[in-house]
């Protein structure tokens, strides 16, 4: 089996190996942009089908919860770990049997005749996102060098990334209302079959480590990452000075520190530490956290907002948030096309998380009286924002890092948008429920006013993240990498 390695020269017109690799980079693209999409949509998807899964399936109020947090456990416990796979055992099999096993869980999900099997499913859902996600990133960075051609795949993963959660509520709305809820988990099955069938036939073989493997640190991360996601969970739902809350963090965090110091020392390390040895790409880590949280945190409020507020059903719910996704497109191919060969890294991330602070601000603005047509215009900003933040977030992430280290650093990308997701929902419900019970009022007036201050907060927090940024992302250019000619592949044979 053969792996294309890159040579820096014109490829001459019509070539054949330069137009066979391009085919081959189009299916690569399909494979992993289908795996991200999955991914992402599953975790928006099922939300606007829980009443009707609820009768279906005889859940109660305080359970239906762990429809979505049986999916969040497994998939933000098991990424570091996931990750690592790829990179000892092959990405390409890690891939196709974490992609497989998702579809089959999806399956399983879909015609599951009780709770305790559908949770089973959305467990075994998020074990299979959690092994092909790192994958399918760590699949991209191998075959598309750093420059113009991973810019633009980075550009189009970056959309199906962010575009991916409104598209989750579009077809969760349209497929509850038109079929039945069944359907939010079969959608899958179509689709990642046609994304197996193009990884199998375009994803390239790669070398199995024969280090022995880190199981403490498998141990001590798995662990003490879902005991971190699921105390921010309870404490969206029950309070941060709730007993299994803080006892449930507090053990996360002990238990990664005692990751840390294992990874030190073992010979073949879940998460090398040599990762953190750039400023510039640890700070990313922490950047994309803060982003998450704050764009996750606002979805779910104006999400709140346009349902209980402009009494809109779930199918208009997603089609509302169109503008964001289509700016959020158009952001990330003008910044992989056009902008990251001209702006550095660090002006490009003051652009964007500028102008998603602008638009968290102009959503502070919104009353009981406010009309969707004035939401537009902060969607369409918060769009753009994050679209040219979260494409230069990932290209500092992954620049520079050893092709070893590939799935290792997809991990932690992945990684910290799964806890930033679940930080900023943990954070903002408690800024939420503290400013509706201080604006007192009627329950629409209460609920306005906690939805703003949930805004406040989410500006605040991309304050934040863009002071860290312009602490620590170099002003050096990278014009050189993303100018050079374009590669050709040409065959290496794997051993």
């Amino acid at each position: 089996m053969s792996i294309p390695s890159v040579r820096r020269s014109p490829a001459p017109s019509g070539r054949m190996p330069g137009a066979l690799s391009r085919h081959l980079g189009t299916l690569v693209l399909i494979s992993v942009l289908g795996c991200q999409l999955m991914v992402v949509v599953d975790a928006t998807i099922v939300n606007v089908a829980l009443p009707d899964i609820q009768r279906a399936l005889g859940f109660s109020s305080t359970s239906l919860s762990w429809v979505l947090n049986a999916y969040t456990l497994t998939f933000g416990g098991l990424l570091l770990l996931g990750a690592r796979m790829g990179d000892i055992l092959g990405r390409r099999r890690t891939f196709l049997g974490g992609l497989a096993l998702f579809v089959v869980a999806s399956m399983a999900g879909g015609f599951a005749v009780d709770g305790v099997a559908l949770l089973v499913a959305r467990a075994a859902q998020g074990v299979g996102a959690a092994v092909a996600a790192p994958a399918a990133l760590a699949l991209l960075m191998t075959r598309f060098p750093e420059g113009r051609e991973r810019n633009r795949a980075l550009g189009l993963f970056t959309a199906v990334s962010i575009g991916g959660f409104s598209i989750g509520l579009v077809l969760g709305g349209a497929l509850t209302q038109w079929l039945n809820w069944r359907w939010v988990l079969f959608v899958n099955v179509p689709i990642g079959i046609v994304v197996l069938i193009a990884g199998a036939l375009s994803l390239p073989a790669t070398e199995r480590s024969r280090k022995p493997f880190d199981l403490q640190g498998a141990l001590y991360s798995t662990v003490g990452i879902g005991m971190v996601v699921y105390g921010l969970v309870n404490a969206a739902e029950k309070g941060w000075s709730d007993a299994v809350t803080l006892v449930s963090l507090i053990v996360g965090v002990v238990l990664l520190g005692a990751f840390v110091v294992a990874e030190r020392r073992a010979a073949q390390p879940i998460t090398p530490l040599r990762l953190f040895a750039s400023v510039p790409r640890s700070a990313s880590y922490a950047g994309r956290l803060v982003m998450v949280a704050g764009f996750m945190g606002m979805m779910f409020f104006l999400t709140q907002f346009l349902q209980d507020v402009l009494h809109y059903g779930p199918l208009q719910t997603g089609l509302a948030y169109l503008p964001m996704t289509a700016s959020t497109f158009a952001a990330t191919q003008f910044s992989a096309r056009y902008a990251s060969v001209r702006f550095s890294g660090r002006a490009l991330l003051m652009v964007g998380f500028g102008l998603a602070i602008a638009g968290m601000l102009w959503l502070t603005q919104i009353h009981q009286g406010s009309s969707y047509l004035e939401l537009i215009g902060p969607m369409i900003l918060i769009g753009l924002g994050g679209g040219t933040s979260f494409l230069s977030l990932t290209t500092a992430a992954l620049r520079g890092v050893a092709p070893a280290d590939a799935g290792a650093a997809s991990g932690m990308v992945n990684a910290m948008q799964q806890l930033g997701g679940t930080l900023g929902l943990a954070v903002l419900v408690t800024v939420f429920g503290s400013a509706s019970a201080a604006a007192g009022g009627t329950p629409l007036h209460a609920f306005t006013a906690g939805v703003q201050q949930t805004f406040w907060a989410s500006a605040i927090l991309l304050g934040a993240g863009m002071v860290l940024m312009a602490l620590t992302q170099g002003e050096r250019r990278q014009r050189s990498a993303d100018n050079a000619p374009e590669p050709i592949a040409t065959p290496v044979e794997v051993g």
